[in-house]
């Protein structure tokens, strides 16, 4: 009796846990990249053409940090210059940032939902329920952004009632870094540390507090390469987390990390031989 048991136990955690089970025969790991959005500013400010951009930024960076002590402007006035992905689906394996590079904010954001409706992915972020998801939801209602699937909480599928994209504690998103710290913020780590004590490659050639500064230089190719390679620690991140809970065995996550590794070298981009080279664990 205590074999079956434990069999059918098993049996139900694999339900809950594995992500093969829940129609999601896709990963999709996202990272976004924002800077202020000095339009929307003007807008609440009333500020014309005469009062330039940068001018426009630190008085809302001033107005900020006498509010909170820190310049970090609220979520709906994020905006969005780049989304990258990973997309983890049967044999392949892809990174790539959404659009072309001048592609308007609008035509980004829709073009994240389109790929949910597409592939209907399993969905792995890090801070993406803290930062990006919200971000997303605010910029796409600016721009009339739709995403029926990601929006469905069981009133097109059944199954989306129990396991949805919204709630924080389904797995149809996971957000790494909110379930590692156990849903408690006093517990959360910094991406980069992390995964250079991981031995993986850590940020490459910015961090977020860089990025508008990289934006005003006209920077956005390297924007969006500093954000593929979050994308990908990202990803690793989330295969040891997979080899954590027993869903990938040593064998299949070594497996797993080499198609990786592969897959990387024979990518184009500059940002990929350094992040390679920095990429350390076995």
């Amino acid at each position: 009796m205590s074999v079956w048991c434990d069999a059918l136990l098993s049996g139900i955690m694999r339900i809950l846990f594995d992500n093969t089970t829940c129609d999601m025969t896709s990963t999709l790991v996202f990272d976004i990249e924002t800077v202020p959005d000095i339009n929307g500013l003007r807008i609440l400010h009333e500020l014309d053409a005469s009062v330039s951009d940068w001018e426009v930024a630190e008085m809302a960076f001033q107005q900020r940090r006498q509010l909170n002590g820190s310049d970090f402007m609220p979520h709906h006035l994020q905006r969005v210059v780049a989304i990258s992905c990973v997309l983890r689906e049967g044999e392949h394996f892809k990174v790539w940032s959404l659009g072309e590079i001048d592609e308007e904010e609008g035509g980004l954001i829709q073009r994240f939902f389109d790929g949910i409706e597409k592939y209907t992915p399993q969905l792995v972020s890090w801070n993406g329920g803290g930062f990006d998801l919200p971000v997303l939801h605010y910029r796409g209602l600016i721009h009339g952004v739709q995403g029926a699937r990601y929006w469905d909480m069981g009133e097109d599928d059944r199954e989306f009632k129990w396991n949805n994209y919204i709630n924080r504690y389904h797995l149809r998103h996971i957000d790494l870094m909110d379930l590692l710290a156990l849903y408690t913020g006093r517990a959360n780590a910094p991406l980069d540390e992390l995964t250079r004590l991981m031995g993986f490659p850590g940020k490459q050639g910015m961090d977020g507090g860089q990025v508008w500064e990289a934006y005003q230089q006209g920077k956005l190719a390297e924007i969006r390469n500093y954000c593929e390679t979050d994308v990908v620690n990202t990803y690793l991140v989330y295969l040891r987390f997979q080899l954590m809970r027993g869903i990938l065995n040593r064998e299949s996550y070594r497996k797993e990390c080499a198609l990786v590794r592969a897959e990387l070298s024979r990518f184009d981009g500059a940002h990929w031989p350094p992040f390679l080279a920095a990429w350390t664990a076995v």
